[in-house]
């Protein structure tokens, strides 16, 4: 059996589960799917650049379209799948276990897993859908929590679980069985359903809420250049307010690459257009659509963006 069609197999396995999927390039792990700055605005993108989190699908027939011919790797959307994966990585060549985990005898993620639920004093969560990666690393595959928008995190930022420990959830995707990278395969080892994220795993792993940020005021003065700059910034910071679903992080991109041409231009401070927008950013950051960090980093990538096409305003 070829490699296209063990991968066409096992797509449609993962979107017999409810899981849906999407390509990634052949052995690789990044998308297939065209990204934001070749988005040609058509199709399923005609209302704004759709991620690949929002193209995953379980429909069989695109499945077969899409994994007939050619040997795409298979990302699996975990928002969408309702998942939350627990990665646990060994420790790559030159990038030793951080010493905090080391003076405790920890070698990989599993070993600091094991510390962290020791630590909490719970009992490892290990009977669960289970899959190993080439690497020799482990995916733990959980249901999400109801009712809670829990995000990605990396090793110890923000709240992260510790070293060698990523989680995927909202705004992610993992490499699903049977995608290969360096000649192996990712295998399931534990064939179970997935077990419910443990509720104090759920606490470690929510998102902080943020304090109240105090609105800024940008004084813009008066005449016909006044008001077409309020007018600028009211339908920016409007647009990322009333963004939902999906669209949250792209409105506050296009927010910061409209307001980032006037900034080119001039006519409004970077600073200020930046702390404008994540104040209006603020009820999402909260919602857990999106961290405080990754809120700097779109506005940053708008505001270059913007920066390339300065505009001026007539007095």
């Amino acid at each position: 059996m070829s490699s296209s069609t063990d991968l066409l197999n096992a797509a449609l396995a993962a979107a017999r589960r409810g899981w849906p999927v999407f390509p990634l390039k052949p052995r690789g792990s990044f998308p297939a799917l065209h990204g934001h700055a070749e988005c040609p605005g058509t199709g399923i993108c005609a209302n704004g650049h759709r991620k690949p989190e929002h193209r995953a699908t379980t429909d069989p027939r695109r499945i077969q379209d899409c994994w007939s011919d050619d040997d795409y790797n298979i990302g699996l959307a975990t928002g969408p799948a309702g998942l939350v994966v627990i990665d646990l990585d060994v420790p790559k060549p030159g990038k030793p276990v951080s010493a905090r985990w080391a003076e405790r005898d920890a070698a990989d993620g599993m070993d600091v897993f094991l510390l962290v639920c020791a630590d909490a004093g719970q009992t490892p969560p290990l009977d669960t859908f289970t899959v190993t990666t080439p690497s020799g690393g482990t995916h733990l595959y959980f249901t999400a929590p109801a009712g809670i928008e829990l995000r990605n995190t990396q090793g110890e930022r923000g709240n992260g679980l510790g070293w060698g420990i990523d989680t995927r959830a909202h705004g992610g995707y993992v490499l699903a069985p049977g995608s290969i990278r360096r000649g192996r395969r990712y295998t399931i080892t534990d064939n179970r359903p997935p077990a419910p994220l443990p509720a104090w795993l759920v606490e470690q792993l929510r998102p902080a809420a943020l304090p109240p940020q105090q609105p800024t005021e940008i004084t813009t003065g008066h005449g016909r250049r006044a008001r077409y700059l309020d007018a600028a910034i009211h339908a920016e910071t409007e647009r990322v307010r009333a963004a939902g679903g999906g669209e949250r992080n792209f409105s506050l991109y296009c927010a910061a690459n409209a307001l980032g041409q006037l900034v080119a231009g001039r006519e409004l401070g970077e600073q200020d257009v930046t702390e404008l927008l994540l104040h209006a950013a603020h009820d999402h950051v909260t919602a857990g659509a999106y961290s405080w960090n990754q809120a700097h980093k779109t506005i940053a990538s708008g505001l270059r963006a913007g920066a390339a096409r300065p505009r001026k305003v007539a007095a």
